[in-house]
């Protein structure tokens, strides 16, 4: 039961925070006509990003030493600058994070801007 319940909640934190910026967040901040393909855009750039940071991962814990490393893989920088690499990342994407606007209850129209009236524009000729 122990591991059922240890399971259940590290899928959910593991879950919570990726799901909520790749399919709420953007679902809320894209412009109404442009939001399936901005958010198409916005997920499939989240699936590159993982795909990269698997292999580069791979590719970057290998040892330093030639003689070390796995059949097949290049040197590394190793599993210790590896890990801090990926520390260094992971706090950019949090501070990156702290760039999308917060919708703090507005409708999709207001945070897109998409009922203000534009401006007629007058041409010079």
């Amino acid at each position: 039961m122990g591991f059922v319940v240890i399971y259940s909640l590290t899928f959910f934190f593991a879950n919570f925070g990726p799901n909520s910026t790749t399919f709420i967040v953007p679902a809320e901040i894209f412009p109404a006509r442009l939001r399936s393909t901005c958010h198409g855009i916005s997920a499939a750039s989240g699936k590159a990003g993982a795909i990269i940071g698997a292999f580069g991962f791979l590719y970057a814990a290998q040892n330093r030493d030639k003689t070390k490393t796995d059949a097949g893989y290049p040197p590394g920088i190793g599993i210790k600058y590896s890990l801090i690499l990926l520390g260094v990342v992971n706090f950019l994407g949090m501070l990156f994070t702290f760039c999308v606007p917060e919708p703090n209850g507005k409708s999709l129209e207001e945070l897109s801007g998409e009922n203000e009236e534009q401006t007629p524009t007058t041409s010079l000729a």
